[in-house]
């Protein structure tokens, strides 16, 4: 991003030159000495059959000041757990490989089931507040950083940007999340792009300023799944486990962070991982299920934050935001012309209907059931139900690497 404008309530840290990777890694290794750095990889183990895991293996083993690499690996028996360890174990960090599907892991998710605690279903939100236990229980870093397996362009430069913020402490934010375009031949990113911002502003259309949805709307890419934070806050949030998952955790960082904390980063110049199909008739998977389960997280925050909802209301926003996203395809058009990129506005307009079938399948759940699918606790939560429940973490990932 070749700007420097400051927009919104959060801090914007833009990628204004290309500063080489000599100097930023210097200076994080100064700084990560007082503030350690553990990074959290969520990946299914499918991912390392594809190109973007061995390149991001790769690109880590020039990382020379992380303390911890966490992968938190998914869908994998025992002799695919045994391949990540042997393709991760020239790294120069710690790696530390948290098998989901293992018995031992298994066996404390039962336990927390029987214990009344919902941890939800098996996915990247339920992994990713796993390693958060792991890490708070090794007690070795202060600050955790994270981002997918799945990034095609990924370049080392990805983790300076993202943890410097956090771990400078001349500058101490709290929180940083990644943005960056997403943009080969055409524009990607339809969720951000054609629901999040056009909801967003509907909403704010309809109820007037509200400092959530402000904050939400400050944010250039919301649904980035890079972000860093301090390891404290991770006691305190609870992660959805489904896809509202990077939604989730925004509502959870507005809730426990001051604004002066937060900053947003640009990452790189271009991003593209894997695309989800649009599935605009199958509730149960693809873009319409992930915009459905964001539409939910924004209304139970919404809701939390006494907001009031009516049937009238859903009404009104489905028709704002038809309006809203057809204006803002008007834009995107612009936009694709001026830089000669392929532009199907048809493809457009099917993905805000899409989207309006998502935001109707949002507000009848909502409305059935407004608290919906409990949120994973906090760790805070966990350590006070069962106070040597981190330790058996500790102990049972120790034992499934050894």
């Amino acid at each position: 991003m070749s700007d420097f404008y400051q927009t919104g309530v959060i801090a914007t840290l833009h990628r204004l030159k290309k500063r080489g990777h000599e100097k930023l890694d210097k200076e994080l290794l100064v700084y990560s000495i007082q503030r350690p750095i553990a990074l959290v990889l969520p990946v299914l183990y499918s991912e390392f059959e594809r190109p973007a895991m061995p390149r991001i293996i790769e690109e880590l083993k020039k990382v020379k000041y992380l303390r911890q690499i966490i992968i938190t690996l998914d869908r994998a028996d025992a002799e695919q757990f045994r391949r990540v360890k042997e393709m991760t174990a020239n790294l120069p960090s710690e790696v530390i490989i948290v098998w989901n599907n293992g018995e031992r892991i298994e066996s404390l998710y039962q336990k927390l089931l029987k214990n009344d605690l919902p941890i939800g279903d098996p996915g990247k939100g339920r992994s990713c507040w796993m390693a958060y236990g792991y890490i708070l229980a090794s007690r070795q870093s202060d600050v955790i950083a994270l981002h997918d397996g799945d990034i095609m362009t990924y370049s080392r430069e990805l983790v300076d940007r993202l943890c410097y913020p956090v771990v400078n402490p001349s500058i101490n934010f709290e929180f940083c999340k990644g943005f960056y375009a997403r943009v080969t031949d055409r524009m990607h990113g339809r969720v951000t792009r054609l629901l999040i911002t056009p909801l967003i502003r509907s909403l704010i259309r309809i109820f007037g300023y509200h400092p959530f949805l402000v904050f939400l709307d400050s944010f250039r890419y919301p649904l980035a799944g890079e972000f860093a934070m301090r390891a404290d806050l991770t006691r305190n949030i609870r992660i959805p486990s489904d896809w509202g998952l990077e939604m989730g955790v925004l509502s959870e960082i507005y809730r426990n962070c001051a604004m002066k904390r937060i900053c947003q980063s640009a990452l790189s110049d271009n991003y593209e991982h894997k695309h989800q199909p649009l599935s605009p008739d199958d509730p149960t998977t693809g873009l319409l299920k992930m915009a459905a389960d964001i539409s939910k997280t924004i209304f139970r925050t919404l809701s939390a934050e006494g907001v009031v909802f009516s049937r009238g209301m859903y009404n009104t926003l489905q028709s704002t935001y038809i309006r809203t996203a057809e204006d803002t395809i008007t834009r995107y058009n612009a936009d694709a012309l001026i830089n000669g990129l392929y532009f199907d506005r048809h493809a457009e307009e099917v993905a805000v209907e899409t989207f309006v079938k998502a935001i109707r399948i949002a507000a009848e759940a909502f409305s059935e059931d407004p608290m919906g699918i409990p949120l994973i606790p906090n760790w805070s939560r966990i350590t006070s139900a069962l106070p040597g429940f981190m330790d058996e973490v500790k102990a049972a990932v120790e034992a499934d690497n050894t």
